[in-house]
């Protein structure tokens, strides 16, 4: 996919939500600072790695647009297979940032790393909507794309990004992990907190349950 200009690649990225960006320093419409500081400063694209090419190898270019939020900087002209080896680089990194949030639903340790803050509300936001309706089982997809004011793309590719998962295994792993917690309270039956974390059926809940923490609801409940 590609862009004419700096501000068609701001809509497009919004757009498709792309994997990764490769982007020109020197564009017209928007520079690439400005396509970089737009992306990563919006919920719906801050997740995106961005790498910037330019002729300006200069200290000054390099740290303007690391400062922006480019996440790799590559000076022109270049060996394509240097520029192979980064986007690798990126997309490990990436599988890296998926290993964080596996543990989702997460109250994350404080982090100086202002990238990591905006992903870490993006999906607390998630789950606070989630829990806000947990008992309605028919709330999935659409009830949260519109809890977020995005689309479903956007809302798929982005949760699908960050933690490996589609945002319906998301939404049921918050519900399982409220489940776990009232398990241990011990207040309620299983057939009680199934109903109450979102399931339609005891039998679902039991068998997602055992399928995510390789206990059945019970042998968690007593071990």
């Amino acid at each position: 996919m590609t862009a004419e200009n700096g501000a068609v690649g701001i809509q497009k990225a919004v757009e498709r939500i792309p994997d990764i960006i490769i982007s020109d320093v020197m564009m017209p419409e928007k520079d690439g600072f400005e396509l970089c500081e737009t992306l990563k400063n919006d919920e719906r694209t801050s997740h995106i790695p961005i790498v910037l090419l330019t002729a300006r190898a200069d200290f000054e270019s390099r740290i303007a647009g690391l400062r922006r939020g480019a996440d790799d900087y590559l000076a022109k002209p270049f060996e394509p297979a240097e520029l192979q080896i980064r986007l690798e680089n990126l997309v490990k990194m990436r599988r890296l940032l998926q290993e964080r949030y596996a543990a989702m639903p997460f109250q994350p340790e404080p982090n100086d790393d202002p990238a990591l803050a905006l992903e870490d509300a993006f999906l607390l936001k998630i789950r606070e909507v989630v829990e806000a309706r947990l008992s309605e089982t028919d709330f999935d997809m659409p009830e949260l794309e519109q809890a977020l004011g995005m689309s479903r793309s956007q809302v798929f590719r982005k949760v699908k990004a960050l933690t490996g998962a589609s945002p319906s295994v998301f939404i049921r792993n918050i519900r399982l992990q409220k489940a776990r917690e009232l398990l241990r309270d011990g207040t309620l039956t299983i057939a009680e907190i199934a109903y109450e974390v979102g399931f339609s059926t005891p039998a679902y809940f039991s068998t997602m349950f055992l399928e995510a923490f390789g206990k059945t609801p019970s042998e968690w409940r007593h071990g």
